[in-house]
Protein backbone atom coordinates (compact mmCIF):
# COMPACT_ATOMS: atom_id res chain seq x y z
CA UNK A 1 0.00 0.00 0.00
CA UNK A 2 1.35 3.47 -0.77
CA UNK A 3 1.73 6.00 2.13
CA UNK A 4 0.55 8.63 0.11
CA UNK A 5 -2.21 9.63 -2.29
CA UNK A 6 -2.69 12.67 -4.34
CA UNK A 7 -5.70 14.67 -2.84
CA UNK A 8 -6.51 17.97 -4.76
CA UNK A 9 -4.78 21.35 -3.62
CA UNK A 10 -6.17 25.05 -3.87
CA UNK A 11 -3.30 28.16 -4.26
CA UNK A 12 -4.87 31.63 -4.86
CA UNK A 13 -5.69 31.06 -8.81
CA UNK A 14 -4.84 27.29 -9.04
CA UNK A 15 -6.29 24.11 -8.45
CA UNK A 16 -3.99 20.82 -8.37
CA UNK A 17 -6.41 18.32 -9.22
CA UNK A 18 -5.37 14.70 -9.11
CA UNK A 19 -4.88 13.16 -12.53
CA UNK A 20 -7.60 10.91 -13.98
CA UNK A 21 -7.01 9.42 -17.40
CA UNK A 22 -9.82 11.45 -18.31
CA UNK A 23 -7.25 14.25 -18.77
CA UNK A 24 -5.30 12.94 -21.47
CA UNK A 25 -7.06 14.82 -24.62
CA UNK A 26 -7.00 18.37 -22.92
CA UNK A 27 -3.16 18.09 -21.72
CA UNK A 28 -2.20 16.42 -25.15
CA UNK A 29 -3.22 20.16 -26.21
CA UNK A 30 -2.17 21.76 -23.42
CA UNK A 31 1.54 19.97 -23.67
CA UNK A 32 1.47 20.17 -27.35
CA UNK A 33 4.25 22.50 -28.57
CA UNK A 34 7.46 20.54 -28.76
CA UNK A 35 9.53 23.78 -27.42
CA UNK A 36 8.91 21.73 -24.24
CA UNK A 37 10.82 18.96 -24.57
CA UNK A 38 14.13 21.16 -25.69
CA UNK A 39 16.06 20.09 -21.45
CA UNK A 40 13.78 16.68 -21.49
CA UNK A 41 14.11 15.10 -24.57
CA UNK A 42 11.24 13.74 -26.25
CA UNK A 43 8.42 14.53 -28.40
CA UNK A 44 5.03 16.20 -27.58
CA UNK A 45 2.38 12.70 -26.83
CA UNK A 46 -0.88 12.03 -28.10
CA UNK A 47 -4.04 11.99 -26.89
CA UNK A 48 -3.78 8.29 -27.21
CA UNK A 49 -0.41 8.26 -25.96
CA UNK A 50 -1.65 10.15 -23.22
CA UNK A 51 -3.90 7.94 -21.76
CA UNK A 52 -2.11 5.08 -21.80
CA UNK A 53 0.62 6.92 -19.85
CA UNK A 54 -1.78 8.60 -17.42
CA UNK A 55 -3.40 4.71 -16.87
CA UNK A 56 0.38 3.44 -15.77
CA UNK A 57 0.65 6.31 -13.37
CA UNK A 58 -3.16 6.50 -12.10
CA UNK A 59 -2.33 2.62 -11.50
CA UNK A 60 0.58 3.70 -9.15
CA UNK A 61 3.87 2.31 -8.17
CA UNK A 62 4.51 -1.34 -8.21
CA UNK A 63 6.84 -0.33 -5.20
CA UNK A 64 4.08 -0.59 -2.31
CA UNK A 65 6.96 1.60 -0.23
CA UNK A 66 6.81 4.34 -3.47
CA UNK A 67 4.10 6.61 -3.96
CA UNK A 68 3.66 8.22 -7.57
CA UNK A 69 1.46 11.63 -7.13
CA UNK A 70 0.54 13.61 -10.20
CA UNK A 71 -1.79 16.26 -10.14
CA UNK A 72 -3.28 18.63 -13.60
CA UNK A 73 -3.10 22.24 -12.92
CA UNK A 74 -6.05 23.81 -13.64
CA UNK A 75 -6.08 27.65 -14.07
CA UNK A 76 -9.70 28.66 -11.96
CA UNK A 77 -10.04 31.92 -13.79
CA UNK A 78 -10.17 30.39 -17.22
CA UNK A 79 -11.41 26.89 -16.33
CA UNK A 80 -8.60 25.15 -18.11
CA UNK A 81 -5.71 22.91 -18.03
CA UNK A 82 -2.20 24.36 -17.87
CA UNK A 83 0.50 21.65 -16.62
CA UNK A 84 1.02 18.94 -14.40
CA UNK A 85 3.13 18.68 -11.12
CA UNK A 86 4.68 15.50 -9.60
CA UNK A 87 5.61 13.91 -6.92
CA UNK A 88 7.24 10.18 -6.33
CA UNK A 89 7.73 9.69 -2.79
CA UNK A 90 10.24 7.32 -1.67
CA UNK A 91 11.69 5.92 1.91
CA UNK A 92 15.28 7.06 2.88
CA UNK A 93 17.42 6.54 5.52
CA UNK A 94 16.15 9.53 7.37
CA UNK A 95 12.26 8.95 6.63
CA UNK A 96 10.18 9.79 3.22
CA UNK A 97 11.68 11.77 0.46
CA UNK A 98 9.65 13.67 -2.74
CA UNK A 99 11.12 14.02 -6.12
CA UNK A 100 9.08 16.75 -7.75
CA UNK A 101 8.62 18.16 -10.64
CA UNK A 102 6.34 20.37 -13.22
CA UNK A 103 5.46 21.62 -16.87
CA UNK A 104 3.42 24.22 -18.09
CA UNK A 105 1.90 24.71 -21.40
CA UNK A 106 3.62 27.33 -23.41
CA UNK A 107 1.07 29.66 -24.08
CA UNK A 108 0.60 29.99 -19.79
CA UNK A 109 4.27 30.30 -19.08
CA UNK A 110 5.46 33.83 -17.85
CA UNK A 111 2.69 34.09 -15.87
CA UNK A 112 3.90 32.16 -12.23
CA UNK A 113 1.75 29.34 -12.55
CA UNK A 114 4.61 27.02 -12.16
CA UNK A 115 5.77 28.52 -9.39
CA UNK A 116 2.47 28.69 -7.63
CA UNK A 117 1.85 25.06 -8.60
CA UNK A 118 5.26 24.03 -7.39
CA UNK A 119 5.30 26.38 -3.78
CA UNK A 120 1.51 24.59 -3.09
CA UNK A 121 2.92 21.38 -3.58
CA UNK A 122 5.62 21.53 -1.49
CA UNK A 123 3.23 23.50 1.15
CA UNK A 124 1.19 19.80 0.89
CA UNK A 125 4.31 17.41 1.13
CA UNK A 126 5.39 19.44 4.36
CA UNK A 127 2.47 18.05 6.03
CA UNK A 128 2.52 15.04 4.95
CA UNK A 129 5.53 12.39 6.43
CA UNK A 130 8.53 13.64 4.09
CA UNK A 131 11.73 15.12 5.35
CA UNK A 132 13.39 16.48 2.14
CA UNK A 133 11.99 17.55 -1.45
CA UNK A 134 13.88 17.52 -4.11
CA UNK A 135 13.89 18.39 -7.85
CA UNK A 136 16.37 17.34 -10.76
CA UNK A 137 17.02 20.63 -13.19
CA UNK A 138 18.97 21.09 -16.43
CA UNK A 139 21.65 23.52 -15.42
CA UNK A 140 20.52 25.79 -18.54
CA UNK A 141 16.75 26.03 -17.57
CA UNK A 142 16.55 29.07 -15.65
CA UNK A 143 12.81 28.88 -15.60
CA UNK A 144 12.60 25.79 -13.96
CA UNK A 145 15.71 26.82 -11.70
CA UNK A 146 13.73 29.97 -10.95
CA UNK A 147 10.87 27.76 -9.94
CA UNK A 148 12.11 25.90 -7.54
CA UNK A 149 13.92 28.72 -5.75
CA UNK A 150 10.30 30.05 -5.58
CA UNK A 151 9.36 27.19 -3.76
CA UNK A 152 12.61 27.48 -1.45
CA UNK A 153 14.41 24.56 -3.20
CA UNK A 154 18.47 25.57 -3.42
CA UNK A 155 21.43 23.55 -5.55
CA UNK A 156 23.34 20.92 -4.31
CA UNK A 157 25.70 20.87 -6.52
CA UNK A 158 25.17 16.95 -7.18
CA UNK A 159 24.38 15.92 -10.73
CA UNK A 160 21.98 13.82 -11.43
CA UNK A 161 22.01 12.14 -15.34
CA UNK A 162 23.01 16.03 -16.60
CA UNK A 163 20.91 18.13 -14.31
CA UNK A 164 21.43 19.44 -11.15
CA UNK A 165 20.22 18.30 -7.72
CA UNK A 166 17.82 21.01 -5.27
CA UNK A 167 16.64 20.13 -2.28
CA UNK A 168 14.74 21.35 0.39
CA UNK A 169 14.46 20.00 4.08
CA UNK A 170 11.71 20.54 5.59
CA UNK A 171 11.56 21.07 9.35
CA UNK A 172 9.32 19.46 11.68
Amino acid sequence: MSILAAQAISTSRLDLLPLHIEHAEEMAAALSDPALHTFIGGTPDTPQALRSRYQRMTAGSPDPAVSWLNWVIRLRDESCLTGTVQATVSPSGRGHIAEIAWVVGTPWQGRGIATEAARGLVAWLSCQPVHTVIAHIHPDHRASAAVATAAGLTPTGEWHEGENRWSRSIGR
